[in-house]
């Protein structure tokens, strides 16, 4: 069979084979394309992803290499390194328009990276909060200017988490949050079997509610066209005075212009930023110099245990789609998560 992946999977491959006399058999045969040697010769792409049936998708990689890749007859899985999907769901989706066939889960399984980040960027999440409620932010501007003023800060305990998607993320943000006592708000589709760490939960359709009860709005759902600009201007003018928005999501699930406006007319206190609707985001934008704005590079999901989980999980499913068997981490393509 072969496969397309990146080089650090191969180590924890050869690890495997010599390992475990099972994982020998079912994966010493695989043959395996890196994409590091598609992206040094582009011009050879075509010919070294012939007959692929397996590929596993880096973050980073460049739309034109992802749709040949993805353009060939033979694929059947298709795994990405995120948890969200919505760049191999497009690339897909031109796939099938130009073959003029319906894009099916059938035909090929999309999984994705769900659970592999959960940590990194439920700490980061806390993090914020944390800094926020303390005021860490202006004791670092009095330091940097030789200033010694007290402030009034808040304790965790006081406030209210809201959490805009309660998937494997917004799960371990919900514990966190409960943790250091914080009361937890969470939509999710189904509400009638409860979840862990959350003190109450909302339809998608009752998102106002949240939104008007938390000082923390969390942005935690994946981007569909449902999600597609659903923080909008209305929905911040539903948010709190005083409520900070956190988007460790996809930039374009919260309409940019309208928060911009937001932040600068005082509808809520703050933003705190790790994706936007164009990385890198441009050194033009006035969400740089606003003083109520928190900005990281979409490096939420960081963590030293990165290539090790991500190689486990695609391993571990690769042996179960050698072997019949089913895989974890599908996507549903009619949801688009």
């Amino acid at each position: 069979m072969k496969i397309v992946m990146p080089e650090f999977v191969v180590p924890l491959l050869e690890e495997r084979t010599c390992a475990l006399v099972q994982s020998r058999e079912l994966l010493g045969a695989c043959d395996i394309v890196l994409i590091e040697d598609l992206v040094r010769d582009p011009g050879g792409v075509a010919g070294a992803v012939a007959g692929v049936e397996v590929v596993m998708v880096p973050w980073m990689i460049a739309p034109e290499l992802l749709r040949q890749v993805l353009g060939v007859s033979t694929l059947r899985w298709v795994h990405t390194m995120t948890a969200g999907v919505e760049h191999v769901v497009r690339a897909l989706s031109e796939r099938a328009l130009r073959e003029r066939a319906p894009l099916s889960g059938e035909t090929i399984v999309i999984t994705n990276a769900a659970g592999i980040f959960d940590v990194p960027i439920a700490e980061m999440v806390l993090a914020w909060i944390l800094a926020i409620a303390k005021r860490l932010p202006d004791f670092i501007a009095q330091q940097r200017a030789h200033q010694w003023h007290l402030l009034r800060l808040r304790e965790a305990s006081d406030l209210t988490v809201g959490i805009v998607g309660l998937g494997s993320i917004g799960a371990e943000i919900a514990r966190r949050c409960h943790a250091v006592g914080m009361r937890v708000l969470a939509t999710r589709r189904h509400i009638d079997r409860g979840a862990p760490f959350v003190d109450q939960l909302y339809t998608p359709e009752d998102l106002s509610e949240l939104l008007a009860a938390s000082d923390f709005v969390v942005v935690a759902v994946p981007l569909t066209p449902e999600t597609h600009g659903l923080i909008d201007a209305r929905a911040l003018r539903r948010m709190r005075r005083d409520a900070w928005l956190i988007n460790i999501a996809r930039g374009a699930i919260v309409d940019q212009a309208a928060l911009v406006d937001a932040l600068a007319h005082g509808w809520i206190g703050g933003a705190a930023l790790d994706v936007f609707e164009e990385e890198p985001l441009a050194a033009t934008s006035p969400l740089w110099d606003l003083p109520n704005v928190l900005i990281t590079p979409h490096n939420s999901w960081s963590t030293p245990h990165f290539k090790r989980r991500e190689a486990e999980l695609f391993l571990d499913n690769l042996e179960r789609f050698l072997r019949g068997e089913a895989l974890r981490n599908v996507v549903d393509l009619s949801r688009g998560y």
